[in-house]
C-alpha cells in the first residue's frame, strides 16, 4: 500500500476516536459540501426546467422559424405571400429542418350576448403540426383542417372560454375589420364558430389572445385567393440549430421574404429565460466558494492536529511534498463523502419534484403550475467534476502550512 495513502487513512479513521476538535469541524464541511452540491444541482435542474418549459410552449406557438412578407413589420396580419414557393423542396430537405407548415393570421373580436374579447385567429392548414396543442387539451379535441372546403370549428384557450363562457359546442361570433382590395374602404364582417376544443399551456401572452381555426377562413376573410397565405413555420430537429437553421433559410427564400426565429419574435421572454442562466451561474459560484471554504477549514485543522505527526515524519526523512500529499488525499476523501452525499439529497428532491409535483407555482406567474425539473447528466457529470476540481485546488494552498512546520520545534514541546 502506498505510504502516504496508508497515513491518510489512519489520520482520517483516529480523529474519529480522539480527535475532539477536528471531529465537528470536519462533519461540517462535509456537511458544507452536501449542502452546496444538492442546491447546484437543483438550481442547475429548476432552471433548466424552466427554460425548456417556457421555451417549449413558445415554440409550440410559433415554430421556430416563421417566413413571411418582408413588408410583414412585424404586424400580426402578415401581408400575402405566393403558397408554391420554388425554394420550398429545397427548405424541406436542408440539415436540421423537421417540418413546415402554412399559417396566416387574423385580428378579430368575440362577442357573445356579455362580453367581448379580443383574440388572434392564427389559421392552420392540413399540414399543422398539432402534437403541442393536443398535450394541453382540457376539453373536445382539435379539429380537421380541410384544403377543399374551410372547416367552421375553433379551438380556443380555456382563459377566453372562461371570459366568454363558452364550451365545447358553443358558438363563437367573431367580428372583423377588413377590406376587398387596397384601395377600398375597410368593412366590417362577421363569422360565425363552433368551438372544437378547448386548451390551456398557461403561457398567459398566448392564451388570452391566440385561437386557432382552418386557413382557409382567413383567406376568405382577407379577400385572398386560394394560392396566398401569411407565410411558413418551420420546425427545427433541435432549439440549439433554431440560429443556424434561420441564416440558411434567409440565404435561400431571396430578397422579398424574410425569414424570422423564434428567438428574434419573441426577444423579450428569451432573454428573461437568458438572465435565468446568469442567475444560476452565480449561486453555483456562491455554493462551489462555500464548500471550498469549509473544505479548507477542515484542512487546516486536521494540519493544526497533527503538527507532532508532521515534524516526526519530517524528521525520518519526508520531504514536505509527500506529507502534503497525506493530507491532500484526506481532503479529496472528505469531498467525495461530501459530494456522494450532496447528489443522493439533490437528486432525490428532483425525483420527487419531478414525479410528484411537490412545489406547486402559480401559473399566471411563472408560466406553469409546478416547479418544473430537467436533469441532463452530461451537465450533472461536469458539475460535479467542476465542484471537485475547484475544492482540491482551494485545498492546494493551506497544504504548504506543512512547509513552515520545524521538526525540531514541533518534537521538542511535544
Amino acid at each position: 500500500m502506498n505510504t502516504e495513502f496508508f497515513i491518510a487513512k489512519r489520520i482520517i479513521k483516529g480523529r474519529n476516536k480522539s480527535k475532539r476538535v477536528s471531529r465537528p469541524t470536519i462533519r461540517i464541511a462535509i456537511t458544507g459540501v452536501t449542502i452546496g452540491l444538492a442546491v447546484m444541482i437543483l438550481t442547475l435542474a429548476i432552471v433548466r426546467g424552466f427554460q425548456r418549459s417556457i421555451t417549449d410552449k413558445v415554440e409550440g406557438f410559433n415554430s421556430d422559424i416563421q417566413i413571411n412578407n418582408l413588408d410583414n413589420n412585424n404586424s400580426n396580419e402578415p401581408a400575402p405571400i405566393y403558397k408554391h414557393q420554388p425554394f420550398l423542396d429545397k427548405l424541406k430537405q436542408l440539415s436540421g429542418v423537421k417540418h413546415v407548415q402554412e399559417y396566416a393570421r387574423k385580428t378579430g373580436i368575440i362577442k357573445t350576448k356579455t362580453d367581448n374579447e379580443g383574440v388572434l385567429l392564427n389559421g392552420i392548414g392540413s399540414d399543422y403540426d398539432w402534437s403541442f396543442i393536443k398535450k394541453n387539451i382540457v376539453q373536445g379535441d382539435v379539429f380537421s383542417a380541410n384544403d377543399s372546403v374551410p372547416s367552421a370549428d375553433i379551438v380556443i384557450s380555456k382563459k377566453i372560454a372562461s371570459e366568454l363562457d363558452a364550451n365545447v359546442g358553443s358558438n363563437l361570433h367573431i367580428f372583423f375589420i377588413t377590406r376587398a382590395k387596397a384601395n377600398s374602404d375597410y368593412e366590417q364582417r362577421v363569422k360565425t364558430f363552433y368551438v372544437k376544443g378547448i386548451y390551456q399551456t398557461g403561457l398567459d401572452e398566448f392564451d388570452r389572445q391566440v385561437v386557432f381555426v382552418d386557413l382557409g377562413q382567413i383567406q376568405n376573410l382577407s379577400f385572398w385567393g386560394k394560392d396566398s397565405i401569411g407565410g411558413y413555420e418551420v420546425q427545427c430537429s433541435s432549439f440549439n440549430d433554431v440560429d443556424k437553421v434561420n441564416e440558411q433559410v434567409n440565404s435561400l427564400i431571396g430578397q422579398n421574404l424574410q425569414a424570422q426565429s423564434v428567438k428574434e419574435i419573441h426577444s423579450a421572454i428569451f432573454s428573461w429565460l437568458g438572465l435565468q442562466s446568469t442567475n444560476a451561474a452565480i449561486i453555483i459560484i456562491l455554493m462551489a466558494i462555500v464548500s471550498a471554504i469549509a473544505m479548507v477549514s477542515a484542512l487546516i485543522v486536521l494540519i493544526l492536529e497533527n503538527t507532532n505527526m508532521i515534524g516526526l515524519l519530517k524528521a525520518l526523512g519526508a520531504r514536505n511534498g509527500s506529507v502534503q500529499k497525506i493530507f491532500l488525499i484526506d481532503g479529496c476523501y472528505l469531498i467525495l463523502w461530501g459530494m456522494l452525499l450532496g447528489n443522493f439529497f439533490g437528486l432525490s428532491l428532483c425525483f420527487l419534484q419531478a414525479h410528484y409535483g411537490l412545489i406547486k407555482l402559480s401559473q399566471e406567474t411563472y408560466y406553469v403550475s409546478q416547479v418544473p425539473i430537467y436533469l441532463n447528466w452530461k451537465y450533472i457529470v461536469v458539475l460535479n467534476a467542476g465542484a471537485f476540481l475547484s475544492c482540491m485546488a482551494m485545498l492546494i494552498l493551506p497544504s504548504f502550512i506543512i512547509s513552515r512546520i520545524s521538526p525540531v520545534r514541533t518534537l521538542k514541546y511535544s
